[in-house]
C-alpha cells in the first residue's frame, strides 16, 4: 500500500478488537497515524462530520441492520465509504487489557459485499454464493484496507450481509449460547463439596470457554440475529432430542463420526 493514501486511522471503541487493531497497526504498517476513542458515536453523527475521501468500517458481530443504516447513510460513491467488516477472531475476556497485536492474524475477516446474492429466508433451505468481490472494487480506498488487513495477517472474505449473519449465528452466536446453557445448567447443580465441577478435567474447560464471556459483549449480538438464533436453537434442540434417543443404540456412532469430520475441517482452515 502507498504510504499516502491511507495515513491516519481512528478507531472509535478501543476494547478488545479495536485495541487490538491499533496495536496491528502499529507493529506491521510504517508511518500510520493511530488515535483511538471509546464509547463511539452513533454512526449519523460519523456520517455527518467524515471527510468526502474517508473510508468507515466496522468490526460489528452482525452487518444486516448497520449495512442498511449504512446504505442510507453514505450512498454517494463519491463521498465518505462504509465498508462493513467483522474480523471473526476474539476472546472470552474483553477490553483493552487483553488486546494483542497478532489477534487477527490466521483468522477471517468478513468484508461485506453490497452485491453479494441474499441468503433465502429460512435456516433449512439456505443456498448462498459468496461474492468475491465488493460492488466498489475499483475504488482505492477498499484495496488500501485489504491490504491493511493483509498486513497484519488476517484473511479477507467477501460476503453479503445476510449470508454473514446466517453463517455467524450457526457457527459464532449458536455456540456461545450453548457454553452458556452448559455452563449455567452445571452450576445450578453444585453441591456443597463443589461436585461435579471438582471432578471436570481440561475437556470441559475447553468446552466451557466461551462461558467466560460476559453479557454486555453479546447483549447487542443476539438482539439483532434473534431470527437466525431462534431458528438455530429449535433445531439444535431438536438434534439433542434425536441423541437422548439413540443413547440406548449404536446409532449415535454417526453422529460422532459427522462431529469428527467436522473437528477436521475446522483443524484444516
Amino acid at each position: 500500500m502507498s504510504p499516502h493514501l491511507i495515513s491516519r486511522v481512528t478507531i472509535l471503541g478501543t476494547g478488545l478488537i479495536g485495541g487490538s487493531f491499533a496495536l496491528a497497526l502499529r507493529k506491521y504498517t510504517a508511518d500510520m497515524h493511530i488515535c483511538g476513542w471509546d464509547r463511539p458515536d452513533l454512526l449519523p453523527e460519523i456520517a455527518r462530520h467524515a471527510p468526502s475521501h474517508a473510508l468507515i468500517t466496522d468490526a460489528c458481530s452482525t452487518k444486516v441492520r448497520i449495512a442498511q443504516a449504512a446504505d442510507e447513510l453514505f450512498p454517494d460513491e463519491m463521498g465518505p465509504f462504509f465498508l462493513g467488516g467483522h474480523p471473526m477472531a476474539g476472546r472470552e475476556l474483553p477490553g483493552i487489557a487483553h488486546a494483542n497485536a497478532d489477534l487477527f492474524r490466521e483468522n477471517t475477516y468478513a468484508l461485506i459485499a453490497k452485491s453479494a446474492v441474499p441468503v433465502v429466508a429460512g435456516l433449512q433451505t439456505r443456498s448462498f454464493s459468496p461474492a468475491n468481490e465488493p460492488r466498489s472494487d475499483h475504488d482505492p480506498r477498499i484495496s488500501a484496507f485489504v491490504k491493511i488487513l493483509e498486513k497484519i495477517g488476517a484473511r479477507p472474505l467477501w460476503l453479503g450481509a445476510q449470508q454473514h449473519d446466517y453463517a455467524v449465528g450457526l457457527a459464532s452466536h449458536l455456540p456461545q449460547l450453548a457454553a452458556v446453557a452448559l455452563a449455567s445448567f452445571l452450576y445450578d447443580r453444585l453441591d456443597e463439596n463443589g461436585l461435579p465441577i471438582t471432578l471436570a478435567g481440561p475437556g470441559l474447560r475447553d468446552s466451557l470457554r466461551l462461558a467466560g464471556s460476559p453479557y454486555s459483549t453479546w447483549r447487542d449480538i443476539v438482539l439483532t440475529n434473534q431470527e437466525v438464533l431462534s431458528a438455530a436453537l429449535d433445531l439444535f434442540a431438536r438434534r439433542l432430542d434425536d441423541l437422548r434417543e439413540k443413547l440406548a443404540s449404536r446409532e449415535l456412532e454417526s453422529d460422532f463420526d459427522a462431529a469428527n469430520e467436522l473437528y477436521k475441517l475446522l483443524r484444516g482452515l
